[in-house]
């Protein structure tokens, strides 16, 4: 059942319907919860338009819905729609040419983040309760941090991606956003399957102290936070300090490769050795988005709105050199940052480098800011670890959010200490 769009929908939703569950059970996880999903996710009678008219027009309504959709509609959820998103997933700024961009519903003159930019907007607008998104290279985990809600980016290949347009498969994941940890980690058992029974004890928080540098605001107001509130639950003996810069540098030896480059080394502010750990992932999804969407790009020259023009064409027309040395690099990271963090430990990271830029930001300025961005996000992307954005209230009235990085399968782990530890964040987050 289709329902129009109105001014009150923050711009979101591409098409609002009504899926309803499966079973009319009181009794299942998700009854009494709505969602929206971004349109990149096949939904059974209706286009997906991966965020761009030329495409919707070339391409059929979809046949089957996909799994992870499937999954929350079976455990009690309800659809609400279909959301915005950027062009092709080729963004991290939420801003669309075509469709318009919708509000940042903390601030309406900010972007909302990008490229699941209206499923981020439908749970921080409350048009929804939780959403699905899909994260690449920051796709869930920036608008989350941008719209000053919850984002999960869960371990890469956790949450089947059957049924959704890939970007780079390297990386792509399924995520999820929701306002607060409780619903973030129903939704989490659903499409990762968990049983109920994951550890909740920290052995230890490592504070990458030079990832927080980069902030432009106060770094120590969220270190503060974050540290004090863990100290409340745990004790200060979990609470440790590192360079991840230096230690990624000293243990993945392929990176070297990439130190090298002219754009690495052109970013004087930024931490080197996490520069390059972003220009081989960036170089390495060129490489996998050429091939699967290069033919259609080159046949069907689609009309792509400013920045993402640039970026597919410079994926299409992309050499294939270092592709072998990217996935090195993907191996020798995850087994690094294993043993750095062991069973029980969570790496704490920002999630972007501070609030949400303006709308229509001149690009120079901006890319400076996206560079740090790629830099603390490809830290996960690169190693296929779980990630959660936890926003910490505002500072000068304009979101801000941390995040916190666990090894690969510690999904269950992450969220029950997301859990656990918000009532605490919450009472220390009071910043001006």
């Amino acid at each position: 059942m289709a329902t129009s769009l109105s001014v009150s929908d923050y711009g979101a939703f591409m098409e609002k319907f009504t899926l309803l569950p499966d079973s009319s059970s009181h009794k299942l996880p998700l009854t009494g919860l709505t969602f929206a999903v971004k349109d990149i996710f096949d939904v059974e009678g209706h286009v997906t338009g991966f965020g761009n008219p030329d495409w919707a027009r070339a391409h059929p309504a979809a046949i089957a819905t996909a799994p992870a959709v499937l999954s929350v509609l079976k455990a009690g959820a309800t659809c609400v729609g279909k959301t915005v998103m950027d062009e092709m997933a080729y963004s991290i700024n939420g801003e669309n040419a075509h469709y318009g961009t919708p509000t940042n519903p903390c601030a309406a003159d900010r972007v909302p983040g990008g490229s699941s930019s209206g499923s981020a907007v439908a749970v921080g607008a409350t048009l929804a309760d939780f959403s699905l998104g899909t994260d690449t290279g920051g796709s869930v985990r920036v608008p989350a941090s941008y719209c000053g809600i919850f984002g999960f980016r869960p371990s890469h290949g956790a949450v089947s991606t059957s049924g959704v347009i890939p970007m780079a498969q390297s990386f792509d994941t399924v995520g999820w956003f929701a306002r607060d940890p409780v619903i973030l980690k129903k939704v989490g058992n659903i499409l990762l399957q968990l049983q109920d029974d994951n550890p909740t004890t920290l052995n230890q928080l490592i504070i990458a102290e030079d990832c927080f540098n980069l902030l432009n605001v106060p770094p120590h107001q969220l270190k503060d936070i974050l540290t004090s509130s863990v100290e409340k639950l745990y004790g200060s003996q979990v609470i440790q300090y590192t360079n991840l810069g230096s230690f990624v540098e000293a243990k993945v030896p392929s990176l070297k490769l990439f130190m090298d480059n002219s754009s690495v080394k052109e970013q004087k502010d930024n931490i080197p050795s996490l520069a390059a750990l972003s220009s081989a992932m960036r170089s390495l999804q060129r490489h996998e988005f050429k091939n699967n969407h290069g033919e259609w790009v080159q046949s069907v020259k689609p009309n792509l709105g400013p920045g993402i023009s640039e970026r597919v064409w410079e994926a299409i027309n992309s050499t294939d050199e270092n592709i072998d040395a990217c996935h090195s690099l993907k191996g020798e990271l995850r087994a690094a940052l294993t043993d750095l963090l062991g069973d029980a430990g969570i790496l704490a990271i920002p999630t972007v480098p501070g609030p949400p830029p303006k709308l229509q930001t001149e690009p120079s300025t901006l890319e400076k800011f996206r560079a740090k961005a790629f830099s603390l996000l490809s830290v996960a992307g690169v190693s296929g670890f779980c990630q959660v954005s936890i926003p910490l209230g505002v500072y000068d009235d304009l979101p801000i959010a941390v995040s916190l990085v666990a090894k690969h399968g510690s999904d269950g782990f992450l969220l029950n200490f997301v859990e656990t530890l918000h009532k605490t964040l919450k009472e220390q987050s009071k910043l001006s």
